[in-house]
């Protein structure tokens, strides 16, 4: 049995649905992270029989953690100081996505215009619109 050693300070990033894990890796740039990370893949879960997993050890945090409530729902995020458990949650989905989706639409000026960010707003409807075209994509699965 792999045996991974607990963090002492740092994130969890708990309940990733398999398969999942090294894309999410790469969204957060956790290949440019100065400390310790530990991506876990197929772990057994009691609560869905497999998950992946990401631990990140030291202060420093990916920026981009408010990205995960969008790319998976089953997410649970684990913040830990001194050994201890201080915040457990879901996150959930940003009111505002920047460069994580592009639109699709061939006449919105991100498909024409090289240098335009990607940024969608998320609607009433729990959709997210291009601030550009106001294309709607449906939430990722």
């Amino acid at each position: 049995m792999l045996n991974v050693e607990e963090i002492q300070n740092g994130v969890v990033i708990d309940h990733i649905t398999p398969g999942k894990g090294l894309e999410i890796y790469r969204m957060l740039h956790l290949e440019e992270q100065p400390q310790s990370v530990a991506l876990l893949q197929s772990v057994k879960s009691q609560k869905y029989g497999s998950k992946d997993l990401i631990k990140i050890e030291g202060e420093y945090l990916p920026e981009r953690l408010d990205i995960l409530g969008y790319l998976d729902e089953r997410i649970t995020l684990i913040y830990i100081q001194n050994n201890h458990v201080v915040n457990k949650f879901h996150p959930t989905p940003p009111m505002e996505l920047k460069n994580v989706i592009k639109c699709t639409n061939p006449r919105c000026i991100t498909s024409i215009e090289s240098n335009c960010e990607h940024i969608f707003c998320l609607s009433k409807s729990k959709k997210y619109r291009c601030i550009y075209c106001n294309q709607e994509m449906t939430a990722k699965k």
